[in-house]
């Protein structure tokens, strides 16, 4: 998948860039894997708005992602590459010789044809699209799709363009290095995905207008400095007057724009080697 640019025949075109669709195969979903997705408008059970600038959008139906890659030692056939309004990589549609169907992450430089499968034998080739234990996977290789917890499916590097890459192994565990640049420790009985997730382009969108970000369910987000000092710490003043606190802060006044949120003694630090950047 390209990126696709526009003559600017229009304002919103001059600025527009969005991802190509030649590389996709199919444009109808796997009716067997899909079921329809209900919006909440940002809000929670009891109606309220816990996430602001939520609402509208298009209506999506989800695809059910193998991430576990469950069926062990069966080749499957890539028979589709699909859109998948749900996330920023395409996706893979399999095909396993007793008929079974299910979509995995596309990996980069995949193919219409090519044969995946998932093992946990040490003789699995290594080759794109290939799941199996970081015990058998070389060091230096491309993975995504990693599990957390044997067993339970990928968790982490599973967007588009995502790649980690084993730096070492020691004992049970593997030193993994992250695309945040974090190197975290990782059970070499977890299993990943050989290769890159496709669609490295991603980074490259630029919507163009407002109304394509209500497609996807955006709304307009006022700034702090715009509101009145009833709504935001940074509201009020005089004319054009800047937040007049040294240290911005969100409406309910935490600490923003850069302030690290993450817990101080979280369990999973004794697994970070390296903090990410």
């Amino acid at each position: 998948m390209g990126i696709r640019r526009f003559r600017p025949t229009t304002p919103s075109l001059r600025f527009t860039k969005i991802l190509d669709s030649k590389g996709l195969t199919k444009k109808e979903p796997e009716k067997s894997l899909i079921f329809p997705l209900k919006k909440s408008g940002g809000r929670n059970i009891y109606g309220r708005v816990t996430v602001r600038g939520r609402g509208g959008g298009h209506k999506r139906m989800y695809r059910i992602i193998d991430f576990r890659r469950g069926k062990l030692d069966s080749p499957g056939k890539i028979v589709a590459v699909e859109y998948d309004p749900n996330r920023t990589p395409p996706i893979c549609l399999l095909e396993y010789p007793d008929g079974e169907k299910r979509y995995i992450l596309a990996p980069l430089d995949i193919r219409i044809g090519d044969e995946v499968t998932s093992s946990f034998k040490p003789e699995t080739e290594i080759k794109i699209g290939n799941c199996l234990p970081l015990r058998y996977i070389p060091l230096g290789e491309l993975i995504h799709n990693i599990e957390l917890t044997k067993g339970k499916g990928g968790q982490i590097v599973r967007s588009a363009g995502a790649s980690a890459v084993i730096l070492a192994k020691e004992k049970d565990f593997a030193q993994v290095k992250l695309p945040s640049g974090e190197i975290r420790l990782v059970q070499l009985d977890c299993r990943a995905t050989i290769g890159q997730v496709a669609n490295i382009e991603q980074k490259e969108i630029s919507l163009g207008k407002a109304g394509r970000s209500r497609w996807l369910g955006r709304r307009p987000v006022a700034r702090g400095l715009a509101m009145n000092p009833v709504d935001h710490p940074h509201g009020g003043g005089e004319g054009k007057s800047g937040q007049g606190n040294p240290h911005p802060v969100s409406r309910w006044g935490l600490p923003t724009k850069g302030f690290r949120t993450r817990k101080k003694h979280k369990y999973s630090d004794r697994y970070i080697i390296r903090k990410r950047k």
